[in-house]
């Protein structure tokens, strides 16, 4: 315990987000590359033996870390220790690992693969999300609930038309992503300046067998896309996409927070808390939101890697500068790994929110009265009343009732005396009919259910199997 232990790794994210940013999984596709850059380097001709291919296949899983790290202290380079840590299992082999490639042809390629498979990993976390978003706003979608423009009281709106604002961010995040996955393009084989002269020399100056290398090994690595162009690197731009990317997740899923903890102390709707779950130390009745801030905590991390992805991209130097190493090794694991564990931590609200039905009642029959009396003005008339007579009265009942919830903490009497004027002519068994708070939610019903079946089913139904995750906390 004498060492510092990233809080990613012991409190928050997935084992499987864990592993795609591990080193075991990091040198082992390294090894893979290297592998694959012999294969197909020995079917354009090079002089390369199935002995030393296979001897390469047979040693590729066991990568022997300590030997890495005396070699990388030995060098100063981690490349080459790799390459020599490999030769050491595979003397045969020694003299064509990493034929003609140069250092960006490793770790770049792997960067690239681990981004997409983390991409792939937080489509399932977003499926998952919208999935529950989505029974929650069909099941709430005709329970009416104060509206806050604001944060204060607006016209109304329903819990589940709510839910669907949500659910809309995330739909616009997800359509990144899949627009991000669709799109990425493999760096393959180019070089040490993009150029692949040490490829001309190789295949005696044939272009053709420098394309299919590029083409072929990056569509071994399940990549349809492959650059065109390149310096040693690829684009940088890449780095700050994903991150902002994942940074507009993190927004999503911390506005989704702030609202659940305004709702929490509203009584309206908590996050799930445990029976043996202590809110606070002091405090025994504290019911906390430690999971929403938990998130909110997460997500201001996030976004704030944005920024750092963006200044390494916009200060690279024409083909290549190592200034972006050891940042890129901070920023993308962590962004991953956070987003990862903020979406395992939303699915764990939304597999157990409560909603307070009564509680949301009280607070919408505490403004209804106010929201109502522009249609008691409008009747009051219809009746053939003085339109701004009957407004100075409503306005006296409304300051009045105001002044008592206000000031003396009573409850709003504002309907009580309206139908206690006998000089409004109003039909007060009409008023109270009217005040149905389902009378003033519009079209949220039929909204939620639409954009459901419109946007969020066909995502749901194209991504069916990735339904059903487990989301349990880690602590």
């Amino acid at each position: 315990m004498n060492s510092y232990k990233n809080p990613l790794e012991e409190r928050y994210s997935s084992e499987e987000m864990l592993y795609n940013f591990s080193p075991n999984n990091k040198f082992r596709n390294w090894r893979k590359l290297w592998i694959a850059l012999a294969e197909i380097e020995k079917d354009l001709g090079l002089d390369i033996s199935d002995e030393q291919i296979s001897q390469l296949k047979d040693n590729a899983e066991e990568i022997d870390y300590e030997k890495a790290a005396e070699y990388e202290k030995k060098f100063r380079h981690d490349v080459m220790a790799h390459v020599h840590t490999y030769g050491d299992v595979a003397p045969l082999a020694k003299g064509i690992i990493h034929l003609g490639a140069t250092s960006a042809f490793v770790g770049d390629n792997t960067d690239l693969i681990q981004m997409r498979d983390g991409l792939l990993l937080i489509r399932k976390q977003l499926v998952n999300v919208m999935k529950n978003l989505a029974d929650f706003a069909l099941q709430y979608k005709d329970l009416p609930t104060l509206g806050f423009t604001h944060y204060q009281p607006a016209q109304l709106t329903t819990v589940g038309k709510r839910a669907t604002l949500w659910l809309q961010s995330l739909i616009l995040d997800f359509e990144e992503l899949e627009f991000f996955l669709e799109t990425l393009r493999f760096r393959g084989v180019k070089g040490t300046t993009g150029t692949a002269a040490s490829f001309l020399e190789l295949f005696n100056g044939d272009y053709s067998k420098v394309k299919h290398l590029d083409k072929e090994l990056s569509k071994r690595f399940g990549f349809d896309k492959v650059f065109g162009v390149s310096g040693q690197t690829y684009d940088r731009k890449i780095d700050a996409k994903v991150v902002a990317l994942l940074s507009n997740i993190a927004q999503s899923a911390h506005k989704f927070t702030n609202d659940l903890r305004l709702l929490q102390n509203l009584k309206e709707i908590e996050e799930p808390f445990e029976k043996n779950q202590i809110g606070s130390s002091a405090m025994a009745y504290k019911r906390n939101p430690m999971r929403s801030e938990r998130i909110g905590a997460l997500s201001k991390f996030v976004m704030s890697l944005s920024t750092s992805s963006a200044m390494v991209a916009s200060t690279q130097w024409f083909e290549r500068t190592l200034d972006d190493s050891a940042n890129k090794r901070l920023t993308i694991p962590q962004a991953f790994l956070s987003v990862d564990a903020i979406l395992m931590i939303w699915n764990n609200i939304m597999n157990g929110i409560v909603v307070y039905e009564n509680r949301i009642q009280k607070h919408i029959m505490e403004e209804l009265p106010f929201m109502a009396t522009e249609y008691i003005i409008m009747e009051e008339v219809k009746a053939g009343g003085d339109r701004q007579e009957i407004h100075e009265t409503i306005r006296v009942h409304s300051m009045e009732a105001s002044k008592k919830v206000k000031e003396e903490g009573k409850e709003n009497d504002l309907l009580e005396r309206i139908l206690n004027d006998h000089s409004l002519k109003l039909d007060k068994s009409k008023l109270m009919e009217v005040l149905d708070p389902k009378n003033f939610i519009g079209f949220a019903p039929i909204q939620t259910e639409e954009f459901i079946e419109n946007e969020v089913n066909p995502i749901l139904q194209k991504y069916a199997d990735l339904i059903g995750l487990k989301a349990d906390l880690k602590v």
